[in-house]
């Protein structure tokens, strides 16, 4: 390890700043500003800053700092340990009464140790101080107080966690420590817990050596916690470290479980809230759809078996059931429940959402173990549930949650009896005295959105001008007659061609009583088109005014998409709450678990396909809240288009063999806001993704057997992916085809044999029955969540509609025997292609519309429609 000289100053330090580096060089001037920047005498202050094998230029920026600042910065440099052993070798040369461990990439406001300094003369008896974190977004600049401990924060105070023992402190970064009681009970950071708790150990073994363990929570000032764009923070990439499910659990939770039993006698109180906190931030991750985590092997069964082993340590039912922070109701129950072997359900039923068309009210409540028996009653009747399911509620490839879902009538009461005992009725979680029935008049505030405490009035309120302005027009009575029950379509609000389009065309041509529009951006080529083909009266420039109106006003919206400028514009939320009933009419045959991404979506009605899609969705014991009530099968209406585009084209015509490989979580950036495009990462070009795809393209045995048959080699990625081919230097018997502007059916059509890896273009060609192929050299990674979606019930090998292969030679070699067999399918995958679509013979577009009026009518049924049972999951 080298080492600049030390500072030779004889009096110690007030502070002494330690701060870990990893490559960070890009974060490094903010850093070192905000510490420049102190109001606080640096002449009171060491900083060393520990190099932990750099390879990018933060070694030389710390060092150009030190040459500045001699008598305070201090550089040490060491092979990469890791950031524990990084922070230990600072610590042993520090002399500060009082030592801190910031983070490089965080910044610190400039009274920050003026204030800790003020704090500590005026409570002497402090053990530790812990500074409010703020989270602090890098793609924004945006700087928020929402840090799930920020209850613990709301003003300053000297905490004894022996009296407010719900309180406890474990980041080190925000945290400063006496370094006299470090080094005489000779805490370090134990480098073995990785890839995170090493600073909750550290904080907890520390304050396991305080007999009255005081700590000082400080509200008035902050430490500045960066949310980075590209998530590569340590913390933000953890879920995905094996160490997460082992390590942390062996030499974090349960080493400092034995050293309070040590040290002790017993676990306090404080620690047990701490270690419970942990937990639940597993499961709270696990809800995120940005991020990532296990779901299935032996790290998941590893993690389960350490997660019961440390709560039945920590008393979670009794320790959360009192404590000050805020977790999610989901984590919170798992934690203090799934794991305690005995069952649990509700005492209330949460009634959330309103059917007033149809007469329905949906209940909820979620129970774990065996299901509770059930009777919902409406006034003195017994009255079975119109709609209802099992929703099972997965972690880590395990479920340990359930919830009953419920579409009851709500007139003229509704209550429910649960294991025997009237369930509470709650119409808001946040009331405080739910009663045991929804009288009609509960209901009435409901709808009208009175008497609910998490209802802002004021945030759909136009806050500029230009957005009262819309608001007036909009309830103009012009706006109002021209829109009047409108219904919207639309693909992607930057192109079209799929199923929102063609069913709009089916409604202009068989049903002119619907006032029905389509959206789209003005400058795309497909608005030109429709313009041309005669729909010029009912085309509207997304963005636009008019587009403003039509929203306002319109009852229903149509989309093959779900994203939010489809689902929830932001546009019209600035100026109005938006009314409108979402119908999802997909852009695909949905095969994987795409719970995390569609759970928390409002669609009113969710179009299927097949029989085990429409099972996955609405089915019974199934992730996804959507019950027999949302979803229909009806098959998708551009199905209706693609099948009499297929009889265009005869075997003797099918002239592609059409590559078209999906897009990959991990190789785009995130959507911005109110847009549904996404940009390729900067390292596409050096993935695997890349290189596998293009090594096929490039295969001259695939050429050899394309130009045999007088077949074109085609390619056609993803849309998300369209602009990677402006970037690759592709050989020229290779054709590259676009989504924008071209008929895409037409290519599914024209394939001799289509080649995808995970695609739901696989059912379009299935359905027009042409040969498929299935290249997945990178299944693990797709297959375990690392995309947006996780394993569902279709299994390739199992229920795909070709074979499966892993690597170049094998694909070619499939490729060829299709192209052999005259662009037929195999006998075995013709006879999962008839199993698998119920409609075939057409008419899905007018199947949908049918629903949709449906919806819109009073249900008048009493039998009780039953869900089907989910189909199969798909083996690991």
């Amino acid at each position: 390890m080298n080492r600049l000289p030390a500072m030779t100053s004889p009096q110690p330090p007030r502070f002494s700043i330690v701060t870990a580096v990893y490559n960070v060089e890009r974060y490094l001037p903010e850093f070192i500003a905000s510490l420049e920047g102190q109001t606080f005498g640096l002449d009171q202050v060491e900083i060393i800053v520990v190099d932990d094998g750099s390879s990018d230029g933060s070694l030389r920026l710390l060092e150009e700092w030190a040459e500045r600042r001699p008598q305070t910065v201090q550089v040490l440099s060491q092979a990469n340990a890791g950031q524990g052993a990084a922070r230990n070798a600072g610590m042993a040369v520090a002399r500060g009464e009082w030592v801190t461990f910031p983070d490089p990439d965080d910044v610190l406001d400039d009274d920050y140790l003026q204030t800790v300094h003020d704090f500590l003369a005026q409570n002497a008896q402090t053990n530790m101080v812990a500074v409010n974190r703020w989270l602090w977004y890098e793609s924004t600049g945006r700087l928020v107080n929402r840090h799930p401990l920020e209850t613990f924060f709301r003003y300053d105070r000297l905490v004894d966690l022996n009296e407010a023992d719900g309180r406890f402190h474990g980041s080190s970064p925000a945290a400063f420590f006496k370094l006299s009681v470090i080094r005489e009970h000779g805490i370090e950071y134990d480098v073995r817990i990785r890839p995170n708790f090493e600073d909750g150990y550290f904080c907890s073994l520390y304050l396991l050596h305080s007999e009255n363990p005081k700590v000082g929570f400080l509200r008035s000032t902050r430490y500045r916690y960066r949310k980075r764009e590209d998530q590569s923070s340590s913390l933000g990439t953890s879920l995905t470290h094996p160490g997460r499910y082992t390590d942390v659990f062996t030499y974090g939770y349960c080493a400092i479980l034995d050293q309070a039993e040590k040290l002790r006698g017993e676990i306090p109180v404080w620690l047990k809230h701490f270690i419970c906190y942990e937990i639940a931030g597993y499961f709270q991750a696990a809800q995120n759809n940005s991020v990532s985590t296990i779901t299935e092997g032996p790290l998941a069964e590893a993690f389960h078996e350490n997660v019961h082993a440390v709560l039945a340590r920590v008393d979670p039912e009794r320790t959360l059931s009192t404590s000050e922070f805020e977790i999610g109701g989901q984590a919170r129950l798992i934690t203090m429940h799934a794991y305690a072997d005995k069952p649990w359900h509700d005492d209330a039923v949460l009634f959330d959402r309103i059917d007033p068309a149809q007469g329905l009210v949906r209940a909820r409540y979620r129970f774990i173990g065996p299901a509770p028996t059930e009777v919902v009653h409406n006034g003195d009747v017994v009255s079975a549930p119109r709609h209802s399911k099992t929703r099972d509620l997965s972690f880590y490839g395990r479920v340990l949650l359930h919830e009953r879902i419920l579409w009851l009538r709500y007139k003229p009461d509704a209550r429910i009896r649960i294991d025997g005992r009237w369930a509470k009725v709650v119409f808001d979680l946040q009331k405080p005295i739910p009663p045991t029935k929804a009288t009609p008049i509960m209901v009435k505030n409901f709808l009208m959105k009175k008497k609910r405490t998490n209802y802002d009035p004021e945030r759909y309120l136009p806050k500029t001008r230009q957005n009262r302005i819309y608001k007036r027009l909009g309830e103009a009575r012009l706006a109002r007659r021209k829109y009047a029950g409108a219904w919207v379509f639309l693909d992607r609000i930057h192109d079209a061609g799929d199923s929102g389009e063609i069913l709009f065309k089916h409604v202009r041509e068989h049903h002119p009583e619907i006032n029905a529009w389509f959206v789209i951006v003005k400058d795309s080529a497909d608005y030109a088109r429709l313009r041309s083909e005669g729909y010029g009266d009912r085309l509207v420039a997304h963005g636009s005014t008019q587009w403003r109106l039509l929203m306002a006003n319109c009852t229903h919206v149509l989309s093959s998409h779900a994203d939010v400028p489809v689902m929830a514009p932001p546009e019209i939320q600035a100026f109005m709450e938006p009314q409108w009933h979402f119908t999802f009419l997909q852009h695909g045959v949905i095969k994987d678990d795409l719970s995390r991404w569609l759970n928390y979506k409002r669609i009113d009605l969710f179009v299927t396909s097949t029989v085990p899609e429409y099972a996955s969705i609405a089915g019974e014991h199934t992730p996804y809240p959507f019950t027999t009530k949302e979803t229909i099968l009806t098959g998708l209406p551009r199905f209706d288009r693609l099948a009499e585009m297929g009889r265009r084209f005869p075997a003797d015509k099918r002239d592609l063999v059409l590559l078209t490989p999906t897009w990959r979580n991990w190789l785009v950036e995130n959507l911005a806001v109110g847009s549904q495009e996404r940009h390729l990462g900067t390292s596409i070009l050096e993935s695997e993704f890349v290189r596998e795809w293009v090594g096929l393209l490039n295969d001259p045995a695939l050429a050899q057997a394309c130009a045999d048959a007088g077949l074109k080699l085609a390619f056609l990625p993803h849309p998300n992916l369209q602009k990677l081919l402006e970037r690759l230097d592709l050989p020229d018997h290779v054709t590259t085809l676009f989504y924008e502007g071209n008929d895409v059916q037409e290519y599914f059509a024209r394939a001799r044999v289509l080649v995808t890896d995970y695609s739901s273009i696989a059912f379009n060609a299935a359905y027009l029955e042409r040969p498929v192929v299935y290249f997945q050299f990178d299944a693990e990674a797709v297959l375990s969540g690392a995309h947006v979606g996780q394993r569902g019930y279709f299994d390739y090998e199992r229920d795909g509609f070709g074979p499966v292969r892993p690597d170049i030679p094998t694909t070619v070699a499939a490729i060829k025997e299709a192209i052999a067999n005259g662009g037929a399918p195999l006998p075995e995958y013709q006879r999962r292609i008839e199993e698998t679509f119920p409609h075939r013979s057409g008419g899905s577009s007018e199947r949908v519309v049918q629903a949709v009026l449906r919806s819109m009518r009073r249900d008048t049924d009493t039998e009780p429609v039953r869900a089907p049972e989910a189909p199969g999951r798909a083996e690991g």
